[in-house]
């Protein structure tokens, strides 16, 4: 069950007792942190391994201006975490997405349920025009998501990341709202 209506996505799907989309409190760093470094997830980001609750808790308190930072959460237990970062300027209708779901929770609507909170709070309640991300090629699950809140692929990244040894490609994803 949600903490409010605001935090429903506008799906309004069923979801399991116990289901919680909320912002990320300075408590959850080490439960964060923990998230980040699992391999699946790391697998997903540009963060490098062993992250330690220092640096995650430094970023929670210096959050970006205008940056909106979730967590999914079953039973209590973080499961997933999401972030919107608005740029400035001209560019100030823009913000960048990045998210990741907890390694023994994928593929059980947990990315679904925070995606579409985030993106109900851009459009409702933030005014972001555009969303952006970038998304590894070889991410099948998390591109299919993506598309089905209307992400649409608007270019290649060739090499953009390193991980696990080798280079690899990224495209570069979009949302505009009508």
């Amino acid at each position: 069950m949600f903490e409010s209506e605001e935090n429903e996505p506008r799906d309004r799907a069923r979801l399991p007792d116990g289901v919680v989309v909320r912002a990320v409190r300075l408590s959850d760093a080490e439960e964060v942190t923990d998230l980040i470094n699992l391999p699946g997830v790391r697998a997903g980001t540009l963060r490098p391994p062993y992250q330690t609750v220092e640096e995650v808790r430094k970023h929670m308190e210096n959050p970006s201006p205008g940056a909106l930072n979730l967590v999914v959460t079953l039973n209590g237990k973080i499961v997933g975490s999401c972030g919107l970062n608005r740029l400035a300027g001209r560019r100030q209708h823009v913000a960048s997405i990045g998210m990741g779901v907890h390694d023994d929770f994928t593929g059980r609507g947990f990315g679904r349920v925070l995606l579409g909170a985030m993106v109900d709070a851009a459009d409702d309640w933030l005014d972001v025009k555009r969303l952006e991300l970038t998304v590894y090629t070889d991410n099948d699950v998390a591109i299919r998501l993506y598309e089905k809140f209307g992400f649409e692929k608007e270019g290649l990244l060739r090499s953009f990341g390193y991980r696990a040894g080798q280079y690899v490609d990224a495209y570069t994803m979009a949302r505009l709202r009508a």
